[in-house]
């Protein structure tokens, strides 16, 4: 019975090395447990490119399962993504659902940066999907992070401004301790798109989400001369991917 015990109570303390070692290595980014959870086959897979990406292949990305993608548009109040034409309008030729995002600057204008947005998109984004606002840290921003209030006023006036221009609200993406710092309360009449890319989201986020950003070393056919990674993500099997679609 000794001997029993003593293997049981070894056996335990392994697997809980074992799984202290798996989360320090996770929290480390030196692994990937998001490859573990989630079922790619049946679910619906897409991705969020930039001009990081270069040339991008619309039409394979379809054939290699991705039935969305998110593109980056516009950045604080004066950047354009210089691929952003070419990729708005393949994806449009291939038949992809496609959507226009925007990188929030802490430091312009809510105002302007909508500017910057509609004049580079256009007016009209009926059959496309909803625009989204990237919130996140940059620069020296997470050592040094803005005020609440002054995040808050700013986003507040791009989100409106966007919503009176295409008759929808956005989406907006971030990362959950962004979330829990700045937009828990604010953002509820918000679809959300959450960031979690070293553990699965539910670890870390207990809030209603559209699409989880589950890996940001995804590796696919049909994009050259730029990064090799792309940015994977997952749409919440609870919801529909037509609601994300401006009529």
């Amino acid at each position: 019975m000794k001997k029993i015990l003593k293997a049981l109570i070894t056996a335990a303390a392994v697997l809980f090395l074992i799984f202290i070692t798996v989360f320090i290595l996770a929290k480390k980014k030196i692994i990937f447990l998001n490859e573990w959870f989630v079922n790619e086959k049946n679910s619906t897979i897409g991705v969020d490119i930039s001009s990081y990406q270069a040339d991008v292949d619309m039409e394979k990305l379809r054939e290699q399962g991705i039935r969305f993608v998110f593109i980056k548009a516009t950045e604080g109040s004066s950047s354009q993504d210089e691929m952003f034409p070419a990729n708005w309008e393949n994806a449009k030729n291939a038949g992809l659902p496609a959507g226009a995002y925007h990188f929030f600057s802490y430091d312009s204008p809510g105002s302007t940066q909508a500017e910057n947005f509609i004049n580079t998109v256009g007016d009209d984004l009926k059959g496309r999907l909803l625009p989204v606002v990237d919130v996140e840290y940059y620069g020296d921003k997470e050592e040094n992070p803005p005020a609440k209030e002054d995040i808050i006023r700013e986003l507040t006036v791009f989100l409106n401004a966007l919503e009176a221009k295409y008759g929808a609200r956005p989406m907006i993406y971030t990362r959950s301790d962004i979330y829990y710092r700045y937009l828990e309360g604010f953002s509820k009449e918000y679809r959300m798109w959450i960031s979690s890319l070293y553990t699965p989201l539910g670890w870390n986020y207990k809030e209603d989400w559209y699409i989880w950003q589950y890996l940001n070393r995804g590796v696919l056919e049909g994009y050259t001369g730029g990064e090799q990674y792309v940015d994977l993500n997952i749409l919440n099997k609870e919801k529909d991917l037509d609601d994300l679609i401006i009529k």
